[in-house]
């Protein structure tokens, strides 16, 4: 079994940058990539980004292009997640989590993850 803790969650200012962490431990060996997602209040759990465990690739959602940056720590087994120029559009809950199921070694499609970090909220103010 994999356990995950993240960190970094707050409340910034619009224009802001924000850094989430997520630190994996035990069964890190079954881990074939690592991903963020956010869920806004009364919506959906929506996929941010992810990048595999060995860190050689990572993939997008078009809304976070460009504004966020995923990263992996292998010494630390850690990923981490950097956001800037932050919106009061953004403000969700953030989990990190495992995948993928199916053995790929990327993957973006919710389902594929498991277990989940504990969700940090990060809060937006104008």
């Amino acid at each position: 079994q994999v356990q995950l803790v993240e960190s970094g969650g707050g409340l910034v200012q619009a224009g802001d940058s924000l850094r989430l962490s997520c630190a994996a431990a035990g069964r890190t060996i079954s881990i074939n990539a690592m991903g963020w997602f956010l869920q806004a209040p009364g919506k959906e759990r929506e996929f941010v980004a992810a990048v595999s465990w060995s860190g050689g690739s990572a993939n997008y959602a078009d809304s976070g292009k460009g504004r966020f940056t995923i990263s992996r720590d292998n010494a630390k087994n850690t990923v981490s997640l950097r956001m800037n120029s932050l919106t009061p559009a953004d403000p969700a809950v953030f989990y990190c989590a495992t995948g993928c199921r199916s053995g790929r070694r990327l993957c973006w499609v919710r389902d594929e993850y498991y277990p989940w970090g504990q969700g940090p909220q990060v809060i937006v103010s104008s």
